[in-house]
């Protein structure tokens, strides 16, 4: 379909933004021919505040009233996507310096929000003013929900799969026989002369543990990795919700915090992490160490970039430690939308040496990853077979 001239000069107009040098003038000197409707001027407006606005002051375009800044943000919303918006608003903390904004109660009750606000806001809730984090905290809640009604089905429906099959017994004591299915199983051999099933392979109900499996969330709270502590810390009260899994959560910088007892409110756990500080990988393992009980049954997913601040031949040694005892060890780069992660090149293929995958993956692969994980696949196969990028080693 041909778009006219004219309305193909509209949108160049909207996107250049009538400048003497926007190449939409008739002749030089006369400046931009291009008139705007009411709508369009007011969308023209909308963008001039943010991509017009004089950067070198950090503070020109929207100013500093957050009245101003919640009209900005309804008209952004009328005029665009959700899409685009979330882009815009990202654009405008960078480019104008909006973070003080971000403490006035209007302006929040007013944003549209996502990961990427989450993770500000949880950076600077320490220096927010009281007033505002009621409506802050009002803002994580409304994401950690949405992103719980996207990701906890599909979680709930690949690990429990996948612990039905991981927990499987086919040499069962009589007392663990499962009938039902050893039934199943053997209709082949049924004798209709002797009314009679002969049961060639039993298949029991496994050994009855407190938990079938131990998920440790070992989450690195840098200010680089926000979005994926917070996907991190909802599939971690997800996981928690599941009874046959016993989980932990822990964070860290270079102090240890476990949250593990506020997993039953994603929002706690989150408000739990102190985003930004320095990074000691090897500490965090050392507490994991700790609590481990179960090595052979034990899951340790550590969400880190692996810039080691403390003592790296340490941290190495010990995660060399973690994997032969027997626990499953996967190191995330990054578990985001957010695209290819900057991380430690050498630790990763330090990692890959010992058995260790490390590789990114988006909050859609984190259900299949810990389903791989509990049946035991070798998680670098599962992650090359999705198409994933696993660093330092296996696949390219």
């Amino acid at each position: 379909m041909t778009v006219p001239d004219a309305e193909r000069q509209r949108r160049w107009r909207l996107v250049l933004g009538g400048g003497d040098a926007d190449g939409l003038a008739s002749g030089p000197g006369e400046g931009t021919q291009i008139s705007l409707s009411p709508l369009d001027r007011r969308m023209d407006d909308a963008l001039s505040g943010l991509y017009d606005a004089d950067t070198s002051s950090r503070r020109a375009g929207l100013g500093a009233s957050a009245p101003k800044v919640a009209r900005w943000l309804a008209d952004l919303r009328e005029f665009f996507p959700t899409d685009v918006v979330r882009v815009m608003q990202g654009d405008a903390i960078q480019r104008l310096n909006l973070q003080q904004l971000l403490f006035e109660p209007e302006m929040l009750e007013g944003i549209e929000p996502d990961v990427n606000l989450v993770g500000t806001l949880l950076s600077l809730r320490g220096v927010m003013p009281d007033k505002a984090k009621d409506a802050a905290r009002a803002v994580v809640r409304r994401v950690v929900d949405d992103l719980t009604r996207r990701l906890e089905e599909p979680t709930r429906a690949a690990v429990t799969g996948s612990l039905n099959r991981a927990q499987r017994n086919f040499r069962p004591r009589p007392a663990e026989i499962d009938w039902d299915r050893t039934i199943r199983a053997n209709l082949k051999n049924y004798l209709p002369d002797r009314n009679t099933v002969i049961p060639e392979r039993l298949i029991g109900m496994g050994r009855k543990r407190r938990a079938l499996r131990d998920i440790v969330l070992c989450l690195d709270q840098s200010g680089s990795m926000a979005s994926s502590v917070v996907y991190a810390g909802v599939f971690g009260a997800v996981l928690a919700s599941l009874p046959a899994v016993s989980t932990r959560v822990v964070v860290f910088d270079t102090e240890v915090v476990d949250l593990s007892e506020h997993l039953d409110d994603p929002v706690d756990v989150l408000y739990g992490i102190q985003l930004g500080g320095g990074t000691d990988i090897n500490r965090a393992l050392a507490y994991c160490q700790g609590v481990i009980q179960n090595p052979e049954q034990t899951i340790l997913v550590l969400i880190s970039d692996l810039y080691e601040g403390g003592n790296q031949r340490e941290m190495l040694a010990r995660a060399r430690a973690l994997k032969d005892s027997g626990v499953n060890v996967v190191a995330l780069l990054a578990l985001s939308d957010d695209g290819a992660p900057s991380y430690d090149h050498g630790v990763a293929r330090e990692y890959a040496s010992m058995g260790i995958p490390a590789f990114a993956c988006t909050p859609d692969h984190f259900p299949g990853l810990m389903a791989a994980a509990i049946r035991g696949d070798d998680v670098s196969t599962w992650a090359g077979e999705q198409g994933l990028v696993v660093r330092g080693g296996a696949a390219g």
